[in-house]
């Protein structure tokens, strides 16, 4: 739904909103994420054979914001309060839920679960270019745009660009490559607004959901009426969608981000596209080029390297305080998803060689370095601790699912 200020030595309990380490190993979590958002593409796919786009979206929500509010019930949490609060959710909700959502399962009436998933993949790319035109604190490197252009090379493969884009669906794809553009628009909306919020991200996130899904439950009946039946195989696909792959999945990932950061979490997005690949072709038998499945990998790639970043010389990294271990943020970074990539709440910077020196003032005399002014143990400080985004405004990178 990818930096953070980080708390040293402190375990994440003590946090506010701070999620209980789950008893579940995080690598069976991390494999449960890559199946469940892989199979969400299929899930949306069976559901618009018995009920119009509009109205699996609409089911999806419903079920996704009924696990939100058990987990928010069962935590004991409100929702968050303030009128500007919840306009900007109103604003995130419709671009990383409601518009998202619609359009994806609008594009799967033309074209495969498997392409869909793959314009997903591209959200990263879409994240990164828009970081770079909207956030001034990201900059351009050679490793981000040469990720950049690989990335878009695999759209092009994806697409058959070499055949003059015969073969696919226009209309749908360009439904799914806006959905995935709608991700990082949205991350950097809330970036922007909402990442100095004091709500937990369970309440934040429970809120957006809410929101979406009143905005759909009016847009519906206008655009596609009520639903005349309710086959049994699509309504358990949409129970699913919005239960698992959306309800879930959110507190499963947020979970995850905070337990082993959002770095190695956000990884999940690269197995989505296979994982739904293998899905759409071997469950509903769809057929796919020999370009599909090639581009897929190569923007799969190209979003990795965009998002990479070299690592921090030892003699430049901050150190870390001894006595416990550094708990990674309470929230997913606003990359997405996908997510793709705003990264949420700006990282304290790390005072490295290269960093300019407090030149002491006529008269004082120069810091000893050996002396600390603060008697408490270094185990018992904290550092500052991150503003809080909603959990679905990163999906890791790649948005929402």
């Amino acid at each position: 739904m990818t930096t953070v200020a980080r708390a040293a030595a402190a375990p994440s309990a003590a946090l506010p909103g701070a999620p209980r380490r789950s008893r579940v190993d995080w690598r069976l979590r991390f494999a449960f994420l890559s199946v469940v958002w892989g199979f969400s593409f299929l899930l949306t796919k069976v559901g618009t054979y018995g009920f119009a786009p509009f109205q699996v979206t609409l089911g999806r929500l419903v079920f996704g914001t009924a696990v939100l509010a058990v987990a928010l019930a069962v935590r004991r949490e409100g929702l968050p309060r303030g009128r500007r609060t919840w306009l900007h959710l109103t604003v995130s909700a419709f671009l990383l839920n409601a518009l998202p959502f619609s359009l994806f399962a609008y594009s799967q009436e033309t074209i495969p679960s498997a392409l869909a998933a793959i314009c997903n993949a591209t959200s990263p790319l879409w994240g990164m270019v828009l970081s770079l035109v909207a956030l001034s604190e990201d900059r351009p490197t050679r490793r981000r745009v040469a990720g950049l252009g690989i990335g878009f090379l695999g759209v092009l493969t994806v697409l058959g660009a070499w055949q003059g884009f015969s073969g696919i669906a226009p209309g749908g794809t360009a439904m799914a490559l806006l959905a995935s553009l709608s991700y990082p628009v949205g991350w950097i909306y809330i970036r922007r607004t909402l990442a100095g919020s004091s709500h937990s991200n369970l309440s934040l996130t429970t809120a957006q959901l809410t929101v979406a899904t009143v905005q759909l439950a009016v847009v519906t009946p206008l655009f596609a009426g009520f639903p005349t039946s309710f086959p049994v195989v699509p309504l358990l696909s949409v129970a699913a969608l919005g239960a698992l792959a959306t309800g879930l999945a959110m507190l499963v990932q947020y979970g995850l981000v905070a337990e082993i950061g959002p770095t190695t979490a956000q990884m999940v997005t690269y197995f989505t596209p296979v994982i739904a690949t293998v899905a759409g072709v071997t469950v509903l038998g769809e057929h796919l080029s020999w370009s599909t499945p090639v581009g897929a990998l190569v923007i799969i790639a190209g979003a990795a390297l965009s998002q990479s970043r070299p690592k921090a010389r030892a003699d430049t990294a901050a150190p870390v305080a001894q006595g416990g271990p550094s708990v990674p943020p309470s929230a997913p970074p606003a990359v997405s998803p996908s997510v793709p990539s705003a990264r949420g709440p700006l990282p304290v910077k790390a005072r490295g060689a290269g960093a300019a020196e407090e030149v002491p003032a006529a008269g004082e005399s120069a810091p000893d370095p050996d002396h600390d002014p603060d008697p408490r143990p270094a185990a018992g400080r904290a550092e500052e601790v991150p503003a809080r985004a909603p959990a679905s405004a990163a999906s890791g990178g790649t948005g929402e699912i």
